[in-house]
Protein backbone atom coordinates (compact mmCIF):
# COMPACT_ATOMS: atom_id res chain seq x y z
CA UNK A 1 0.00 0.00 0.00
CA UNK A 2 1.25 3.48 -0.73
CA UNK A 3 2.52 5.72 1.89
CA UNK A 4 0.27 8.98 2.30
CA UNK A 5 2.17 11.62 2.54
CA UNK A 6 0.63 15.32 3.32
CA UNK A 7 2.80 17.84 1.54
CA UNK A 8 1.97 21.63 2.69
CA UNK A 9 3.58 24.66 1.31
CA UNK A 10 2.52 27.95 0.28
CA UNK A 11 4.21 28.11 -3.35
CA UNK A 12 1.84 26.43 -5.66
CA UNK A 13 4.40 25.85 -8.17
CA UNK A 14 6.53 23.87 -5.36
CA UNK A 15 3.08 21.99 -4.82
CA UNK A 16 2.63 20.88 -8.39
CA UNK A 17 5.89 19.43 -9.44
CA UNK A 18 6.64 18.08 -6.05
CA UNK A 19 3.59 16.04 -6.01
CA UNK A 20 4.08 15.24 -9.25
CA UNK A 21 7.17 13.78 -8.94
CA UNK A 22 6.21 12.03 -5.35
CA UNK A 23 3.04 10.36 -6.89
CA UNK A 24 5.63 9.25 -10.02
CA UNK A 25 7.75 7.41 -7.27
CA UNK A 26 3.98 5.66 -5.83
CA UNK A 27 3.35 7.81 -2.95
CA UNK A 28 -0.19 9.18 -2.08
CA UNK A 29 0.37 12.73 -1.74
CA UNK A 30 -2.56 15.04 0.20
CA UNK A 31 -1.37 18.82 -1.11
CA UNK A 32 -2.46 21.94 1.37
CA UNK A 33 -1.34 25.23 0.42
CA UNK A 34 -2.98 26.16 3.50
CA UNK A 35 -1.31 24.95 7.02
CA UNK A 36 -4.44 26.07 8.44
CA UNK A 37 -6.71 23.21 6.11
CA UNK A 38 -3.93 20.56 7.31
CA UNK A 39 -3.77 20.79 10.67
CA UNK A 40 -6.89 18.65 11.50
CA UNK A 41 -5.56 15.81 9.15
CA UNK A 42 -2.20 16.00 10.19
CA UNK A 43 -3.35 15.91 14.13
CA UNK A 44 -6.01 13.14 13.22
CA UNK A 45 -2.85 10.64 12.08
CA UNK A 46 -3.82 10.24 8.45
CA UNK A 47 -0.79 10.30 6.66
CA UNK A 48 2.78 8.72 7.26
CA UNK A 49 4.89 11.58 7.00
CA UNK A 50 4.75 14.84 6.03
CA UNK A 51 6.71 17.54 4.16
CA UNK A 52 6.43 20.94 5.65
CA UNK A 53 7.47 24.37 4.80
CA UNK A 54 8.71 26.52 7.69
CA UNK A 55 7.44 29.93 5.72
CA UNK A 56 3.64 30.25 5.51
CA UNK A 57 1.16 32.73 6.86
CA UNK A 58 -0.68 32.20 9.81
CA UNK A 59 0.54 28.86 11.00
CA UNK A 60 4.38 28.44 10.26
CA UNK A 61 6.11 25.33 9.79
CA UNK A 62 7.85 25.35 13.12
CA UNK A 63 4.33 25.84 14.77
CA UNK A 64 2.53 23.36 12.87
CA UNK A 65 5.57 20.90 13.60
CA UNK A 66 5.42 21.93 17.68
CA UNK A 67 1.60 20.82 17.59
CA UNK A 68 2.51 17.58 15.26
CA UNK A 69 4.52 16.37 18.38
CA UNK A 70 2.20 16.84 20.45
CA UNK A 71 0.20 14.10 19.13
CA UNK A 72 2.36 12.17 16.72
CA UNK A 73 6.44 10.96 16.32
CA UNK A 74 5.34 10.32 12.29
CA UNK A 75 8.54 11.59 10.13
CA UNK A 76 8.61 15.07 8.99
CA UNK A 77 10.73 16.84 6.72
CA UNK A 78 11.24 20.33 6.93
CA UNK A 79 11.71 22.90 3.53
CA UNK A 80 13.45 25.98 5.11
CA UNK A 81 15.02 29.23 2.62
CA UNK A 82 19.44 28.90 2.08
CA UNK A 83 19.56 31.81 4.61
CA UNK A 84 17.23 30.93 7.40
CA UNK A 85 19.78 28.31 9.31
CA UNK A 86 17.91 29.65 12.52
CA UNK A 87 15.02 27.86 11.50
CA UNK A 88 16.87 24.71 10.76
CA UNK A 89 18.06 25.04 14.36
CA UNK A 90 14.89 25.81 16.03
CA UNK A 91 12.82 22.64 13.53
CA UNK A 92 15.35 20.29 14.69
CA UNK A 93 14.84 21.41 18.62
CA UNK A 94 10.79 20.92 18.30
CA UNK A 95 11.64 17.21 16.54
CA UNK A 96 11.64 17.91 12.53
CA UNK A 97 13.53 14.32 11.32
CA UNK A 98 15.36 16.24 8.42
CA UNK A 99 15.79 19.90 6.66
CA UNK A 100 16.39 20.69 2.90
CA UNK A 101 17.15 24.16 2.05
CA UNK A 102 15.46 25.03 -1.22
CA UNK A 103 16.31 25.41 -3.99
CA UNK A 104 16.08 21.17 -3.47
CA UNK A 105 16.53 18.44 -5.46
CA UNK A 106 13.58 16.53 -5.72
CA UNK A 107 15.76 13.74 -5.97
CA UNK A 108 17.20 14.48 -2.67
CA UNK A 109 13.34 15.54 -0.81
CA UNK A 110 12.38 11.59 -2.26
CA UNK A 111 15.90 10.01 -0.67
CA UNK A 112 15.09 11.78 2.93
CA UNK A 113 11.57 10.53 2.78
CA UNK A 114 12.30 7.48 1.72
CA UNK A 115 14.86 7.39 4.09
CA UNK A 116 12.46 8.64 7.33
CA UNK A 117 9.70 6.08 6.06
CA UNK A 118 12.54 3.35 6.58
CA UNK A 119 13.43 4.17 9.88
CA UNK A 120 9.98 4.91 11.18
CA UNK A 121 8.97 1.48 9.69
CA UNK A 122 11.89 -0.03 11.43
CA UNK A 123 10.85 1.20 14.75
CA UNK A 124 6.99 0.77 14.52
CA UNK A 125 6.36 -2.47 13.01
CA UNK A 126 9.00 -5.07 14.15
CA UNK A 127 7.75 -7.94 16.01
CA UNK A 128 8.04 -7.93 19.94
CA UNK A 129 10.91 -11.07 21.15
CA UNK A 130 12.91 -11.59 23.87
CA UNK A 131 15.38 -9.53 25.59
CA UNK A 132 18.11 -9.41 22.67
CA UNK A 133 16.56 -6.87 21.79
CA UNK A 134 17.07 -4.49 24.61
CA UNK A 135 20.20 -2.17 24.81
CA UNK A 136 21.09 -1.47 28.32
CA UNK A 137 23.58 0.84 29.86
CA UNK A 138 22.99 1.54 33.43
CA UNK A 139 19.85 3.27 33.93
CA UNK A 140 18.94 3.33 29.99
CA UNK A 141 17.35 1.37 28.35
CA UNK A 142 16.27 0.86 24.11
CA UNK A 143 13.77 -1.42 23.08
CA UNK A 144 15.56 -1.80 19.51
CA UNK A 145 11.89 -3.43 18.14
CA UNK A 146 9.06 -1.32 19.72
CA UNK A 147 11.18 1.97 19.45
CA UNK A 148 11.17 2.90 23.25
CA UNK A 149 13.79 4.34 25.25
CA UNK A 150 13.41 4.28 29.08
CA UNK A 151 15.72 6.25 31.81
CA UNK A 152 15.73 6.26 35.58
CA UNK A 153 11.96 4.33 34.77
CA UNK A 154 10.42 6.95 32.87
CA UNK A 155 9.95 6.82 28.97
CA UNK A 156 11.56 9.52 27.09
CA UNK A 157 9.61 9.91 23.74
CA UNK A 158 11.97 10.26 20.42
CA UNK A 159 11.71 10.92 16.64
CA UNK A 160 12.91 7.88 14.63
CA UNK A 161 16.24 10.00 13.92
CA UNK A 162 17.47 10.36 17.57
CA UNK A 163 16.13 6.87 18.61
CA UNK A 164 18.86 5.88 16.10
CA UNK A 165 21.69 8.29 16.70
CA UNK A 166 21.12 7.11 20.47
CA UNK A 167 20.98 3.31 19.67
CA UNK A 168 24.31 3.63 17.92
CA UNK A 169 26.03 5.40 20.62
CA UNK A 170 25.34 2.91 23.01
CA UNK A 171 25.82 0.29 21.15
CA UNK A 172 29.28 0.21 21.92
CA UNK A 173 29.77 2.69 25.01
CA UNK A 174 33.18 3.99 25.42
CA UNK A 175 34.11 3.76 21.67
CA UNK A 176 33.97 7.07 19.54
CA UNK A 177 31.23 7.23 16.97
CA UNK A 178 32.32 9.96 13.79
CA UNK A 179 29.80 12.24 12.59
CA UNK A 180 30.15 9.83 9.64
CA UNK A 181 29.04 6.96 11.21
CA UNK A 182 26.52 8.28 12.70
CA UNK A 183 24.62 9.78 9.54
CA UNK A 184 24.87 6.12 8.17
CA UNK A 185 23.35 4.88 11.61
CA UNK A 186 20.46 7.61 11.66
CA UNK A 187 20.20 8.28 7.73
CA UNK A 188 21.89 4.85 5.25
CA UNK A 189 24.63 5.11 3.25
CA UNK A 190 24.88 7.68 0.23
CA UNK A 191 22.08 9.92 2.25
CA UNK A 192 24.61 12.97 3.43
CA UNK A 193 23.50 15.87 5.73
CA UNK A 194 25.99 18.60 7.52
CA UNK A 195 27.95 18.04 10.68
CA UNK A 196 25.28 20.84 12.58
CA UNK A 197 22.51 18.41 11.63
CA UNK A 198 24.00 15.88 13.96
CA UNK A 199 25.20 18.18 16.59
CA UNK A 200 21.64 19.54 16.67
CA UNK A 201 19.82 16.23 17.26
CA UNK A 202 22.55 15.26 19.95
CA UNK A 203 21.60 18.24 21.51
CA UNK A 204 18.19 17.50 21.82
CA UNK A 205 18.77 14.14 23.17
CA UNK A 206 21.18 15.50 25.63
CA UNK A 207 17.77 17.81 26.39
CA UNK A 208 15.67 15.17 26.87
CA UNK A 209 17.33 12.60 28.56
CA UNK A 210 18.59 15.36 31.59
CA UNK A 211 14.82 16.31 32.13
CA UNK A 212 13.92 12.56 32.96
CA UNK A 213 17.24 12.41 34.68
CA UNK A 214 18.93 15.74 36.13
CA UNK A 215 22.43 13.54 36.63
CA UNK A 216 22.76 12.41 33.09
CA UNK A 217 26.00 13.46 31.57
CA UNK A 218 27.08 9.92 29.35
CA UNK A 219 27.20 11.59 25.97
CA UNK A 220 30.74 13.05 25.49
CA UNK A 221 31.64 15.65 22.11
CA UNK A 222 35.29 15.10 20.77
CA UNK A 223 35.47 18.00 18.98
CA UNK A 224 36.47 17.88 15.46
CA UNK A 225 36.06 13.81 15.91
CA UNK A 226 32.77 12.52 16.96
CA UNK A 227 31.05 11.53 19.68
CA UNK A 228 31.09 8.91 22.59
CA UNK A 229 28.80 7.43 25.26
CA UNK A 230 30.56 7.05 28.59
CA UNK A 231 28.94 4.66 30.89
CA UNK A 232 29.95 6.10 33.84
CA UNK A 233 29.46 9.48 32.85
CA UNK A 234 31.87 12.08 31.52
CA UNK A 235 34.57 13.03 34.50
Amino acid sequence: MAHKIALVDDELTIIRSVQMVLEEEGFDVSSFTDSEAAEPRLLAGEFDAAVLDVKMPRLDGIELLTRIRRVSQMPVIMLTSKDHEIDEALGLHMGADDYIKKPFSQRLLIARLRACLRRNQSGSNAVESDDSTVLKVGNLSLDVDRHLCHIADKNIVLTVTEFLLLQSLIERPGHVRSRTQLMDAAYGENIHVEDRTIDSHIKRIRRKLREADGGFNHIETLYGIGYRYQETGIA
